[in-house]
């Protein structure tokens, strides 16, 4: 009884939250750009100001990570994000093609509902706040229960900062009794227009068959290609740079090294120079049996821990202090191959193929076996070869010589700045962009007609004087005579 209670506390919460979000998207469609960026610029400033605090919390509260980097994310999350979109255009007007005789109108979405994964918290309610906002469209927050007080803290920080700046102040609101009952109704409600899923796979497809549109992101799996023409020294350093980010919880970060069989000993011998743990077979099949549940599907218990916790948990005892990711050796792909699966910790595999086609081959495999359409990083410089990895790989992202983590989400790279990262339909998402403002609005068209319809149909019409201009009035009159004298008979 006291669960049913729970979920009906729940369910009612929604329905008055979803209610007093659409009163206040309603009065955020009325505004202007400049109000608009003058609220979004108070939400970036005061994130920015408590990156430190709310990183910390997020650490405290989720146990995943490194507090350190939480205050990067916080703070790319706000500051950099601000930059990056403050001066798009998303109000009224936004543009304006005089020779095509085309307008583009932006008209908000409505009310966003914004699912909160416990990996990336606090930065995640920062960047669908500022996303959604910069649109015209409020914002319920549905929190995962292991991080609810960071995340509600979050809110409440960017939600006073807002409101001071004449932002209504239901237009930034969260689910204070989170269940799954409560978060299937702020999806299925009615007056809930669009989904940001950000969570894990069944998550993201219950967005999906919610009957409400929805923009949600697959699993990250990407392979990391060192080619012969590498920095060796430098790609290695990236890539650890970027497992080892947050214990590697961002879901564009690398899961396996991937290289050619001349390329082995000089890639293994420069992992072993910067701390990377080459695990035995004994120890890698001990790891291999704790990351995977028997029921297929991660350990949570990896997820976010250093290599010493993740050692401990799986009594690996000659794992040394100085360890920075454990690496294991592997061939295979498959559901029940834990290596070639996404490892949201310190935890890389490692494959050898004889040549680049079999290492196109491999990472093709990896990637249609587990993260389908999001992100696909490679070391080289080699502008050709480049080209011809982009334009095999079932993926969204081709991240070139930089740490993958920070290069997907638009940190280390041009990229929009975003965490979420769309995978496009094959990796079963709406969308293969960095997700951005303009994909919370809806653009209505002015179009002014540019052709008749003789033109499409290829005739022409003259007008009846031209006509009569052309042809001999004798002769008219003698066609008249024939036709009268026809019609008499």
């Amino acid at each position: 009884m006291e669960l049913l209670d729970k979920d009906l506390l729940s369910i009612q919460e929604v329905r008055t939250l979803v209610k007093r979000s659409k009163e206040a998207q309603a009065e955020l469609s009325n505004m202007s750009q400049e109000q608009i960026d003058k609220i979004i610029k108070a939400i970036a400033d005061s994130a920015y100001e408590n990156a430190s605090k709310l990183a910390r919390m997020a650490n405290e509260e989720t146990g995943f990570g490194k507090y350190e980097d939480k205050i990067i994310k916080n703070t790319f999350a706000s500051k950099m994000l601000y930059e990056s979109i403050k001066d798009i255009k998303t109000v009224g007007i936004i543009s304006e093609n005089k020779e095509e005789k085309v307008v583009d109108i932006a008209n908000p979405v409505g009310v966003v509902a914004g699912i909160i994964p416990s990996t990336n918290p606090t930065s995640t309610v920062i960047y669908k706040a500022m996303i959604s906002i910069k649109g015209g469209n409020s914002i319920v927050f549905s929190p995962h229960p292991n991080a609810k007080n960071c995340i509600l803290e979050t809110v409440k920080i960017i939600r006073e900062a807002a409101t001071k700046v004449g932002c209504p102040s239901d237009a930034i609101l969260c689910i204070t009794k989170p269940s799954l009952q409560g978060t299937n109704e702020l999806m299925k409600h009615k007056d809930t227009k669009l989904i940001l899923a950000t969570g894990g796979e069944a998550m993201v497809r219950s967005a999906y068959s919610s009957g409400t549109p929805a923009i949600g992101v697959g699993p990250g799996n990407g392979p990391a290609f060192i080619d012969k023409s590498a920095d060796v020294k430098l790609a290695v350093k990236r890539i650890l740079d970027s497992k080892t980010f947050d214990n590697g919880v961002i879901c564009a970060s690398e899961q396996s090294i991937i290289v050619e069989k001349s390329m082995e000993s000089i890639v293994v011998k420069e992992l072993e120079v910067q701390r990377a743990y080459l695990l035995n077979e004994e120890e890698s099949q001990k790891l291999s049996k704790f990351i995977l549940r028997a029921n297929g599907t991660m350990n949570p218990q990896i997820v976010g821990k250093s290599v010493e916790t993740i050692a401990n948990l799986a009594s690996l005892n000659n794992v040394p202090s100085t360890a920075r990711v454990l690496v294991a050796r592997e061939t295979k792909v498959g559901h029940n191959v834990a290596y070639s699966r996404e490892k949201l910790g310190p935890i890389l595999a490692f494959y050898v193929e004889e040549n680049v086609d079999e290492v196109m081959n491999k990472s093709r495999e990896i990637l249609l076996n587990e993260g389908a359409g999001h992100t696909f990083s490679m070391h080289a410089n080699d502008e050709e070869l480049v080209k011809r990895f982009a334009l095999n790989m079932p993926v969204s992202r081709i991240i070139v010589n930089t740490a993958s983590a920070l290069g997907g989400i638009g940190a280390s790279t041009n990229l929009s700045p975003a965490l979420t990262l769309g995978c496009g339909a094959i990796g079963g998402s709406s969308t293969s962009s960095n997700v951005g403002p303009l994909d919370l609005i809806n653009i209505k068209k002015i179009a002014y007609g540019v052709k008749e319809k003789e033109e499409l149909t290829g005739t022409q019409v003259k007008d009846e004087r031209s006509i009569f201009d052309t042809i001999n009035k004798e002769e008219l009159i003698d066609l008249l005579v024939k036709k009268i004298a026809l019609e008499l008979k």
